[in-house]
């Protein structure tokens, strides 16, 4: 008991003096160092602060320099896109007008053929290798090579066409990405420290993904528009070229059509000359025909008329030498018979030379049959030319004329 109540054992006032020393001591060294603390600590925020903002509004200034870049491009492929899709629809028009000038040579094509066709119609001296037929055969050459130009020349735009549409479908597509680019660029620049719904992605960070450098990046979108500047530029080469195909084998087409029908007028006035004087020979020989039959008909009538005489001068000198006896004697009238011998002697020789003149007439009269049976040949051969002449003015004139007359060579 004595020994709980014992006073403890105390320290010197020194000590305590020296305790609170040291307690003010070390609260001023925590404070100070606490100070030293807080001022670096606000240095620190201020400078990252600063840095921070910096950072952001080079960023700002990038997105909004990357926001023009972007727009730059689309524009130009905007442009590109107009231009490749206007010449692919004029090039659309051109390669229309090829088809329907592919479509217009099929006729005077299968005109020309059948007038060619036609003309194997013709018989014996009008089957001729004319003028006619080398053009006819000259414009179907020309035809057949004009159809297979244009159809080389469609297939020359059915291909330019197609490389214009995977153009246009190349910068359809990097337009797309640059509108989602743009989009995205666009709503990053507008973001704030205050904006809402900010959070925080640690993966944002990370480069994943196939990212490509700028370099890469332009050069795609240029390449692109380089693309489309080359199709364009062989569109135009190529609308230039289809202009002077139509134009040239429309005159080449038209020149030579003329030429056929100018063969075909100038055969059809040969062949109706020809009919013509064949027409007239064949009247001359018809009117020759009928003079030789009325001249026959008047050589039969002389021969006859000189029979009657003839026979009556040779019965009565036969008679006169029949006469009997003392009858046949030289009577008062002996200078009359004397006169009658005589005139009988003149008689006979008349008589012979009616006898060579009825000759004369009997091979006139043969030689007339002769000619008029050379005129009927004539003129069946006339009448069968002229039969073959309207054959073959009916196979120039009416079939392949007229049937030429719907052959139209347009610009097209």
């Amino acid at each position: 008991m004595a020994r709980l109540l014992q006073d403890p054992c105390k320290l010197h006032p020194s000590e305590w003096y020296t305790a609170n020393s040291m307690q003010r001591a070390s609260t001023e060294s925590q404070k100070s160092r606490s100070e030293c603390t807080i001022a670096e600590s606000w240095r620190l925020v201020d400078e990252i602060e600063k840095t921070t903002q910096k950072t952001q509004s080079d960023v700002n200034k990038k997105l909004e320099q990357r926001l023009e870049e972007i727009k730059f491009w689309k524009q130009e492929l905007d442009n590109k896109l107009e231009q490749i899709v206007h010449e692919t629809e004029i090039l659309l028009t051109f390669k229309n007008r090829l088809e329907r000038a592919l479509e217009g040579c099929k006729e005077p094509l299968v005109i020309a053929q059948k007038c060619l066709l036609y003309r194997q119609r013709r018989v014996g001296v009008d089957l001729v290798h004319d003028e006619v037929e080398q053009e006819l055969l000259k414009e179907a050459e020309v035809l057949q090579g004009v159809i297979a130009l244009l159809g080389r020349t469609l297939e020359q735009t059915n291909e330019q066409i197609r490389r214009n549409r995977s153009a246009k479908y190349n910068l359809d597509m990097d337009l797309k990405d640059k509108f989602t680019a743009l989009t995205i660029d666009d709503y990053c620049a507008g973001l704030t420290n205050d904006t809402p719904h900010i959070i925080y992605s640690d993966k944002a960070a990370k480069l994943e993904g196939n990212f490509v450098s700028p370099e890469d990046w332009i050069d795609f979108s240029n390449i692109n528009v380089e693309k489309a500047d080359k199709q364009r530029n062989n569109s135009l080469a190529l609308k230039a070229l289809i202009d002077g195909i139509l134009s040239q084998t429309a005159n080449d087409m038209r020149k030579q059509c003329e030429m056929v029908n100018a063969a075909f007028r100038n055969r059809v006035k040969e062949v109706k000359d020809a009919k013509d004087k064949l027409e007239t020979l064949l009247a001359m020989v018809m009117d020759e025909t009928a003079s030789q039959e009325k001249n026959i008909a008047a050589l039969k009538k002389a021969i006859a008329d000189k029979e009657g005489p003839v026979k009556v001068a040779q019965t009565r000198l036969e008679a006169r030498n029949h006469r009997p006896n003392v009858e046949l004697c030289y009577d008062t009238v002996h200078s009359s018979l004397m006169s009658e011998v005589q005139e009988i002697t003149k008689n006979i020789q008349r008589q012979v030379e009616m006898m060579q003149e009825e000759n004369l007439l009997k091979d006139a009269l043969a030689q007339a049959q002769t000619e008029l049976k050379g005129l009927s040949r004539r003129q069946l051969s006339l009448e069968e030319e002229i039969k073959v002449k309207e054959n073959t003015l009916y196979i120039d004139e009416v079939l392949c004329m007229q049937m030429r007359e719907s052959v139209c060579i347009n610009n097209y």
